[in-house]
């Protein structure tokens, strides 16, 4: 094998070790990032080294515009401040007549509003009551209707019934009554005959 590193005299003794490399700078400055040299990773850079952030967290976001949104609201609400003491600054004497009108016109307004108020009430039971009664009469109405068709139904029913029996009556020797078949022919070609002209 030949030698790399030809340091002897010449006779073959001239491969001897100096002891360990320097290392380069970016291994150097990796190794501290990893957590030094010799003891292995430390737990927070582990951590590090394993995390990905990639600065993209919905809740943090959303907190963002919150606060942004309610520093927006505030500085309206201060604004809206500022304009209504803007507006009360007029003369003081501008002032109090101003208010005396619109506390005369108010005090009416409200009157109004009250004995409006009350008669809207009185108004709405009125309304109220009245829909009541025609729902009730219209229910009543209904319910008798069903009635009269339920009362109807039954009569035709039991009608039936009885022709039926009628019409399966037998004989002593198992023939059927001609009595009765005759009959129910007859009377369906009178109310044929009936209803026809």
């Amino acid at each position: 094998m030949k030698n790399r590193n030809p340091k002897g005299n010449g006779n073959g003794e001239g491969s001897t070790m100096d002891g360990p490399k320097p290392m380069t700078m970016k291994k150097k400055k990796n190794m501290n990032r990893l957590g030094g040299s010799g003891t292995g990773l430390s737990l927070q850079a582990f951590v590090n080294a394993k995390s990905t952030s990639n600065h993209y967290n919905p809740a943090l976001i959303k907190k963002k515009e919150f606060y942004k949104n309610a520093k927006y609201v505030n500085k309206y609400k201060k604004s809206l401040k500022q304009q209504n003491q803007g507006k009360n600054s007029l003369p003081s004497a501008q002032r109090t007549i101003e208010d005396e009108n619109e506390d005369i016109n108010g005090s009416r307004a409200n009157n109004m509003n009250k004995k409006k108020k009350k008669n809207g009430s009185q108004s709405l039971r009125q309304v109220y009551e009245k829909q009541w009664e025609e729902k009730e009469k219209a229910r009543m109405e209904r319910e008798a209707a069903m009635q009269a068709k339920k009362e109807q139904r039954e009569k035709a029913e039991a009608q039936r019934k009885v022709e039926r029996k009628e019409m399966f009556k037998k004989t002593r020797h198992g023939q059927p009554v001609m009595k009765y078949r005759i009959q129910h022919l007859l009377q369906s070609i009178q109310g044929s005959s009936s209803a026809s002209s």
